[in-house]
């Protein structure tokens, strides 16, 4: 299962768009669009053992560690605007050793293509949750 996030779009190709989208509503566009870049999960992950916890949404997330020690990350959501922006935090940390992924700096990531302040609390939260999880199978 591969997708384009962390190789073909990377962090600097997601703040390069979102530096582009004048506004919110320009934002909210860039993220339903790499949400629908994200391929989704097979029936058979969609399970527990897979869920992303303290996300309102259902998210799963799959996280696999390949020859070369990058990772490579799999998520989806039930819901568009959260798969947007596991697309955004994929692009940045997937593809990349669990020393690349631990020394990224996320929160000034996510200050620069300003989207927390435009989330609801829920969302942000959910969007921390995803950071965290992927975070924690990084260090496993």
């Amino acid at each position: 299962m591969t997708h384009p996030f962390g190789t073909e779009i990377t962090d600097a190709e997601v703040r390069a768009l979102f530096a582009a989208a004048q506004g919110w509503e320009a934002r909210y566009k860039q993220l339903i669009k790499l949400a629908k870049q994200l391929p989704p999960l097979a029936e058979e992950h969609r399970v527990d053992a897979n869920a992303i916890h303290g996300c309102e949404s259902q998210a799963w997330l799959l996280a696999e560690q390949d020859a070369q020690e990058r990772w490579q990350f799999h998520c989806d959501s039930d819901a568009r605007i959260v798969k947007g922006l596991m697309a955004v935090v994929l692009a940045a940390i997937s593809n990349k050793t669990s020393a690349e992924i631990a020394a990224f700096d996320m929160d000034t990531y996510f200050e620069e293509l300003q989207l927390l302040n435009h989330l609801s609390p829920s969302r942000g939260n959910g969007l921390r949750a995803v950071v965290s999880a992927i975070k924690a199978k990084a260090e496993s």
